[in-house]
Order: structure tokens, then sequence, then C-alpha cells
């Protein structure tokens, strides 16, 4: 593993979080166990809820009906297939002084409808709560794109909505929170940031179960949760691959995406498992630095435990409390200057990791990242950062 100065690079050519301990071929949405990771640890209440949930989604997996409806969303609503864009610019820019390099491709999840990729899932799961006959769904965001697809999913199927932020997150987001606003959420603010809204807003799922869907968008959680995600997301890898073939008749040598609570990653990497050809790697925030405290590599330096339901790495103090995240301004500018492009700050951790990778790779290896969201809300961030120089 190593360092870049505001991201720390994963390189996960062998299946992540303990997949390798699963064969491939045995999906981990029949026991929501990843080796020792993910499972259901919480209450006895809960429980029941849970498997009916898993019910109505393996029923979703498996029927016809909820399977073309969800494609004609994706096609008619979301607006996918999303492109896969040569960025020339951003390529010629990482050649060597003899102009040899890699061949940079942007996965276009920023032009999804609500701009991130975050409403392929966000429609499938509001679509099996609309058939569970649920009225209510409660999510929780953090950058507000997870908040602004849960919204704009529940208006398309009528459905009430409440969207939990931390106070700080609002504060920072707010065109995002105005969104959901006008899209029909109420949204709550929290003291705290995106953990402490995520345990609100199960507080409220639990506090409601008969009429209440917890609508997650991570991929976190007791199960099926993680694999509901995963598999919702998983479209953006399958498109990735297609494409592929259609444009240089092969697959990517390398799959760069950023590495938060986990959605936009598996959604391109998971496809991908299997091929051992193709380096996945994913790209955490290091903030200030690993060893500052002030940083999001819950993976690079997290301790095995269990939050919200499942065991995963967590970023803990020493009592077991989970720490907050911080997030860097670093190729935001960059992109956006090059090839017209707005990333999000999320996605901007990937891109940055370019600058190291690049120097690496053979001439015309084909490196594909995947732009998980726009960057219209981190404008005034970056614009305000006095510190960033090009």
């Amino acid at each position: 593993m190593e360092n870049t100065p505001n991201s720390r690079k994963l390189d996960l050519n062998k299946p992540m979080m303990g997949t390798q301990q699963v064969p491939i071929n045995v999906p981990a949405i029949i026991s929501g166990k990843f080796g020792r990771f993910g499972g259901k640890f919480v209450p006895e209440t809960l429980i029941a809820c849970l498997k009916e949930l898993e019910a109505e989604f393996n029923w979703a997996l498996e029927d016809p009906e909820f399977q073309n409806e969800l494609q004609t969303v994706l096609r008619d609503y979301i607006g996918r297939e999303t492109p896969l864009y040569f960025a020339e610019r951003l390529t010629n820019h990482y050649k060597n002084e003899d102009g040899h390099g890699p061949e940079i491709y942007l996965k276009r999840e920023d032009l999804n409808h609500c701009g991130a990729h975050k409403l392929n899932n966000a429609i499938a799961q509001a679509m099996i709560a609309k058939r569970m006959g649920l009225k209510s769904v409660v999510a929780a965001t953090g950058a507000g794109q997870h908040g602004v697809a849960t919204a704009a999913a529940c208006a398309k199927l009528s459905l009430e909505c409440t969207v939990f932020m931390g106070i700080s997150d609002m504060e920072k987001q707010n065109s995002n929170v105005l969104l959901m606003k006008l899209l029909g959420a109420e949204v709550k603010g929290v003291e705290g940031n995106f953990k402490d809204a995520s345990s609100q807003a199960i507080r409220e799922w639990v506090g409601n179960l008969q009429t209440t869907y917890y609508l997650t968008g991570t991929v976190v959680g007791p199960h099926p949760c993680p694999s509901m995600v995963r598999e919702f997301q998983s479209v953006i890898g399958k498109e990735t691959r297609r494409q592929a073939m259609e444009k240089w008749g092969g697959k990517p040598d390398v799959l760069l995406a950023c590495v938060g609570s986990g959605s936009n990653a598996l959604g391109i990497f998971h496809e991908f498992i299997g091929d051992e050809d193709v380096r996945l790697i994913g790209v955490e925030a290091a903030g200030f630095g690993l060893d500052s405290g002030k940083h999001a590599a819950t993976l690079a330096r997290g301790e095995v435990g269990v939050y919200h339901g499942a065991m995963s790495y967590l970023l803990q103090d020493e009592e077991g409390q989970i720490i907050g995240h911080t997030l860097l301004v670093w190729a935001y500018k960059r992109l956006s200057r090059i090839e017209g492009i707005i990333p999000s700050l999320e996605a901007s951790h990937a891109l940055a990791f370019l600058e190291k990778l690049c120097p690496t790779l053979p001439s015309g290896t084909k490196v594909i990242v995947n732009c998980s969201g726009r960057g219209d809300k981190d404008a005034a961030t970056v614009l305000n950062y006095q510190q960033y120089s090009m």
C-alpha cells in the first residue's frame, strides 16, 4: 500500500472486504457474510423485519415484471446507460516526455438524473418499499446525494420521505438540502455528521417498522442491506464491461474508484471481481495524513468492529466510538479546467490518484475512473479553499 498526500490507495486485485473467503460463484446475498464480515448484529425485534426484506429482495431479483419495470426506470427516468468517455486532454496531461502514457476514460455517473450514481439504488429500493405496502421512507445522507436521490424516488412513487442529515453537513451542502425539500422530503438536522444521522434514521425506522422503510445508500448495515445496494449499483460495472468491449474490443486494465461507504466502488468493481487481469483500485481519503487522526482511511487504518448491525472495518477511538471523516479538495479544478467536467469531491479522490498511478503504467493501458457524481454542490467549498493551487 502506498500514500499520496491526500488519498490512500488500496489495490483490490483480490476481492475486497473478505470476499476471497467466499467462492465467487456463491453470491453473498445468500448469507450476507463476506468471510467474517457482514452479517446481522441486531436486536431480536429486527430479525423478522430483515427476513421479510430479504425475501422481498430475492423476489425482486427473480421477478420478470419487477426487472422490466426497473430497466424502464433506469433508462427513461435516470437516463442510463451513462457514457464511457475518453478523456483525451487528461490522457495527454499524463503522458511522459516521450509522449507515452495510459488512456484515461471516465464512467460518467455524474450524468445520471440527480447528478450521481445514488439513484440507481434508491429507485429500486423505493419500488420494493412500495410493493411491501409501506407508506413512508427514512434515509440518512452525508453530502446530500443519497438524500436527493431518495427524495426523488419517493416523489416519483408517492411515498413519504424523511431524510436525516448532520447539521454541519446541512450547512456545507445547503443546495442539496433545498433540493430535498423541493422534492417533498422532510429534512431533519442531527447534531454531528453522517454517522449520527444514520443512527437517528435507524432509530426512526425501528420505532415504526409496520409503516416505514429504511432506505440505505451505502454498503453498510445488517444483511440484506449491503447486498441490495451492491446489486442495484452493479449496473455500473455491467455497462462498463459492455462499453469497453464496444470501444476497444476488450476489458479495462485498471478500474479506479473512490472508497467512502462503498456504493460507487462496488458498483463498478463487482462485475470484475472474477477477472484477475483487471486491477481494481480503491482510493480512500487520507485527509491531513494517516498519522494525523484526521482522515477517512477506514480500510487502510481501521479496526474490525460492529457498526449499524454488521461487522466491518471502523475508525474507532479507545472506547469504541466511531470517529468522523474528512474530505479533500484535490483534482477537482484540474478535471474542470482540462475536460470541462466538474466532479464531486468524493470522485476527486480517485482522480487525484492518477497523479501517482499514471507514471507506473505501460503506454496504452486502459484506465477507467468512476466519476460517481457531479460537483455543483462542492463549488463554493473549492473556490473558498485558499490553500489550493493548480
